[in-house]
C-alpha cells in the first residue's frame, strides 16, 4: 500500500513545491513569497502573508503534506492553525486537532465553518501529515441553474469527506466567482506550519446531471 506521506507525484502533475524553492507561489499582493524554505519544506512566516500558487485549475486532484508544531499551551483554534483554499475560495481547515473525538466545523480536515470531518484522521503535532483532495469544480447551467463545488478529502489515507458539496465559498474566499479557475491558497495565521510535496493534477471534465437552482 502506498503511503499517503513522501507520495511520488504522477507523471503528468504540476509540481508546486519539489523542496528547494517557492518559484510556483506569491504573496497575495503577487510580489515573491516570502515564507521560509528549509530542510525540503517551507514554513509560514508570521505576518508575511498568504500564498498564492501561479497556477489555477478547475478539476483537480492535489496532494499536500504538513506539520503543525506543537503548542502545547495553546487552545482551539491557537493550536497551530492555517489552512487550504482550493481555488482560493473554499478553505481546507489545518489545525492541531489531535485527540477530539467528535471534529467539528473548526478542526483539521473541515471544510471551514461549514463541513465537519466524518472522523478524525489528524496525527500528533511535529508528523508529516497529508491531504489528497479530489476536487470538481462548479458548473454553470443555462437560466439559473448551477452544478456546485464538489470534493472528496483524503487526510493520511482516510477518507474525511465523500463527495462533499460545496455550496458556496468559505469565509475569507480571493473572491465569489466560483465559475472561473482559481489558485491554490496557503493561509498565514500567525502559527510556524510547515508544507512539503505539493502537486496538482488536472482532471478531465465529467458529465453531471446534479442542478441546481442558483
Amino acid at each position: 500500500m502506498t503511503s499517503p506521506v513522501d507520495r511520488t507525484a504522477p507523471p503528468a502533475a504540476e509540481i508546486l513545491f519539489d523542496g528547494h524553492d517557492l518559484r510556483a507561489f506569491t504573496s497575495l499582493d503577487g510580489t515573491p513569497a516570502r515564507w521560509k524554505v528549509h530542510d525540503g519544506a517551507f514554513e509560514v512566516v508570521s505576518g508575511a502573508g498568504d500564498l498564492l500558487s501561479r497556477v489555477h485549475a478547475d478539476d483537480a486532484l492535489i496532494h499536500l503534506e504538513f506539520r503543525c508544531p506543537h503548542l502545547p499551551h495553546a487552545r482551539g483554534q491557537a493550536r497551530a492553525n492555517s489552512g487550504v483554499y482550493i481555488q482560493g475560495r473554499y478553505e481546507i481547515q489545518i489545525l492541531d486537532s489531535h485527540g477530539i473525538a467528535i471534529p467539528g466545523t473548526g478542526d483539521c480536515g473541515a471544510v471551514y465553518d461549514q463541513i465537519a470531518p466524518l472522523t478524525n484522521a489528524t496525527l500528533p503535532p511535529l508528523t508529516w501529515q497529508s491531504y489528497d483532495i479530489v476536487f470538481r469544480a462548479a458548473r454553470p447551467h443555462p437560466g439559473d441553474l448551477f452544478e456546485p463545488a464538489r470534493l472528496t478529502l483524503l487526510h493520511n489515507g482516510v477518507v474525511i469527506h465523500n463527495n462533499a458539496v460545496l455550496r458556496t465559498p468559505t469565509a475569507g474566499a480571493l473572491d465569489p466567482h466560483v465559475f472561473t479557475p482559481g489558485p491554490l491558497r496557503l493561509q498565514d495565521h500567525g502559527d510556524p506550519v510547515q508544507f512539503r510535496n505539493i502537486w496538482l493534477l488536472r482532471l478531465p471534465p465529467s458529465g453531471s446531471d446534479r442542478y441546481e437552482p442558483g
